[in-house]
């Protein structure tokens, strides 16, 4: 149809540029992934504790309820009919874990961003994030249709100055920036945050943990416990869909912040609320959370590793200091050409490209999981090295 002409044309230009996107076909059996016949680990998934794969802690979960399985579905949003006892219990573990006053649950991070952002902000706030943070944060600065800046990527000499020159304009600042970049794999110091946000009494501080919670901190609470500074941010967000194996997302953070949400947040109020069978596993698994020591060490160790080689065989600067190891080409078809090669040699990897990242920083974004093996990623290595020679 005529009509139709301009999206493919779109579509055209995005192929030339090869940045044209397809969803896969493929299924999962363990740490590996079979696509067009072939057997591959998968060194793409957000399954950082490899917990998505433990037969035993599925198993365990199905014992705890035998035959009287939560309902698979909440069929309202919770505000109706969808808030189930599964839901307040899951809060209140939470909340108590972190310590702080209160927890509240959201459908996937993406709502969590888009929602809590334009539900906090007015014509008197200023939004000010990083560079880098993640496109549904963005989406999320968009909706709120405030002020926003951006301060140049972990540079809070940057942010200082920005502060030190708005905070007398507006009536709240919300500082957004991620605990660890989901795309270079680098650490955001969330303690010279705190520092930065205490010299002015109408700054918060809004850190997205979605890449850290369960890998870091001694209990697997994330960056901000390992950093000792859970109950200096206001709002400190995260995901159960990558190293927690679930769905959904959340927020800690004071009473009222939560009450304000509940009354203003659309996603929230408008979105049927999670299956509570799916509550009721992510509850299972937080519960166990600070058992996963073993594999967060093991991981840290992986990543150490293939850090280190990427930065031997490449000479390449090495942005990354957790299980998200990019290797960047820059260049859109030698990425996806590496890509296509690591896959017909076993690796599934996946070439991220322009919108996603920075034109001229396409990558190969290795994901790592601890039901990895040492001998799984020395593989890996191996072939990369024989691939450049």
């Amino acid at each position: 149809m005529a009509i139709y002409n301009h999206f493919s044309q779109q579509l055209a230009g995005l192929r030339e540029q090869n940045q044209f996107r397809q969803l896969p076909q493929l299924t999962h059996q363990g740490r590996f992934i079979h696509k067009d016949g072939k057997t591959m680990l998968n060194m793409s998934s957000n399954d950082y504790l490899g917990l998505a794969n433990n037969a035993a802690l599925r198993q365990a979960f199905l014992n705890q309820y035998q035959d009287q399985l939560p309902s698979l579905t909440s069929s309202s949003s919770r505000l109706l009919t969808g808030s189930f006892p599964i839901y307040d219990s899951l809060e209140t573990l939470m909340a108590n874990a972190f310590g702080r006053e209160s927890a509240l649950l959201f459908n996937s991070g993406y709502h969590a961003n888009i929602g809590i952002l334009p539900a906090l902000a007015d014509k008197q706030t200023l939004i000010v994030a990083d560079k880098l943070v993640h496109a549904s944060l963005i989406d999320g600065i968009r909706l709120a249709q405030c002020d926003f800046l951006r301060f140049r990527h972990n540079d809070y000499a940057h942010l200082a100055q920005i502060l030190h020159k708005k905070h007398r304009t507006f009536a709240r600042i919300i500082v957004v920036t991620e605990s660890v970049f989901s795309m270079d794999g680098d650490l955001a110091d969330l303690n010279q945050l705190v520092v930065l946000k205490q010299q002015f009494d109408n700054v918060m501080l809004y850190v997205d943990e979605a890449h850290a919670i369960g890998v870091y901190g001694a209990t697997g609470l994330g960056l901000a416990q390992q950093q000792q500074c859970i109950e200096q941010i206001d709002l400190l967000v995260g995901t159960f869909g990558k190293a927690l194996a679930s769905m959904g997302a959340y927020v800690v953070c004071d009473q009222v912040l939560k009450d304000y949400l509940v009354n203003k947040m659309r996603p929230l109020i408008f979105s049927t609320a999670l299956p509570p069978l799916n509550v009721a596993w992510t509850h299972f698994l937080f519960e166990n959370l600070p058992h996963f020591s073993q594999q967060r060490q093991h991981l840290a160790q992986l990543s150490d590793y293939l850090r280190q080689q990427i930065v031997r065989l490449f000479n390449v600067t090495m942005p990354s200091e957790s299980c998200i190891v990019p290797y960047i080409l820059g260049d859109n078809q030698n990425t996806v050409q590496l890509a296509q090669q690591l896959q017909q040699q076993g690796y599934y990897c996946l070439p991220i490209r322009p919108p996603t990242v920075p034109q001229g920083t396409s990558r190969i974004r290795f994901s790592l999981s601890a039901d990895m093996t040492f001998d799984d990623v020395t593989g890996l290595v191996g072939c990369l090295q024989e691939l450049s020679a």
